[in-house]
């Protein structure tokens, strides 16, 4: 999940990632120990990547509440990469995790390395005439 400040989307704009509690995101970042319990937020994005055809309803009211800045929405998340006001744009890239051999991670001090499946959700924006319960967006 990757947000933006720009209005219009193009091949110069600056994408800030979210950053979810215990799914896989920022190739540095050492897995969490959340057992014998699971973070349901990052279990049900695991499930939707499964399905990139079909996005599910859930998945877009959580786009809709990321653009809106919900208070509620951003505790699920461990940052918020836009404090001080929502992003105008809200896309969703597939990629693949793995981790690191022990040698990778030596080296590199990595303890994933992901590849660019696709894009799952394009760049995404609030209607112009938006109301906290909308969840009809519109793709860029």
């Amino acid at each position: 999940m990757e947000g933006t400040a720009d209005a219009l989307a193009h091949s110069g704009t600056a994408w800030k990632e979210y950053e979810f509690k215990g799914k896989p995101g920022t190739t540095s970042r050492r897995p969490p120990q959340i057992a014998p319990y699971h973070l349901r937020l990052d279990w049900l994005m695991w499930f939707a990547a499964m399905r990139p055809y079909d996005v599910p309803l859930w998945f877009v009211q959580f786009v809709n509440k990321l653009l809106q800045g919900d208070s509620r929405t951003l505790r699920l998340l461990k940052s918020n990469p836009f404090p001080q006001e929502p992003p105008r744009q809200i896309r969703a890239l597939l990629y693949e995790y793995r981790f690191t051999t022990p040698d990778e991670r030596r080296r590199t001090d990595q303890w994933w390395n992901r590849t660019l499946v696709g894009t799952y959700l394009p760049p995404t924006k609030l209607p112009k005439a938006s109301s906290a319960e909308s969840i009809s967006l519109h793709l860029s």
